[in-house]
């Protein structure tokens, strides 16, 4: 993408109106690409980076696939931040990979089998940083809410 195209994207999508439809708009459109294109393309990934996470539910126990922005990192790992597009709530994944870390994402067409691990401290103001750089819509998304986004380091299992 573009600076310019890449800096516009960012401002939309730092927007209560954004916060409000891209939650329904967003994941649909990714899982149904993602399905029809078996794995290889995810339509945000356009933006950033993307997975589709799997993670067990953590009151119904049933797998739950969800299209997710991710930030690579060197040596093969992956950072999901829970922003919820600085809606009030923590997603409902991020409490999925809580109860239950061992996870997997399609990454590029292949799938990994993954475990999540919760960043805290400065693990996770290290994580932060990098991802307000890598992303800095993430910094509007806080202002937005009370609650801590949680950041989740993944893993190759």
């Amino acid at each position: 993408m573009t600076t310019v195209g890449a800096r516009i994207v960012q401002k939309v999508s730092a927007t209560r109106a954004f916060a409000k439809v891209a939650p329904h708009v967003v994941p649909a459109l990714d899982r149904a690409v993602h399905r029809l294109t078996r794995g290889k393309v995810l339509l945000s990934a356009r933006m950033l980076p993307g997975v589709v996470l799997t993670a067990t539910g953590a009151k119904s126990g049933l797998p739950r696939r969800t299209p997710l922005a991710c930030m690579p990192e060197e040596g093969g790992s992956w950072i999901l931040v829970g922003s919820n597009f600085g809606r009030t709530g923590h997603p409902a994944w991020t409490a999925n990979l809580l109860a239950h870390p061992d996870a997997s994402i399609s990454w590029k067409g292949q799938d990994i089998p993954v475990r999540a691990h919760l960043l805290e401290g400065a693990e996770r103001e290290a994580a932060w940083r990098a991802a307000l750089e890598f992303w800095p819509p993430y910094a509007t998304y806080q202002t937005r809410v009370e609650r801590e986004i949680r950041l989740f380091r993944l893993v190759r299992r």
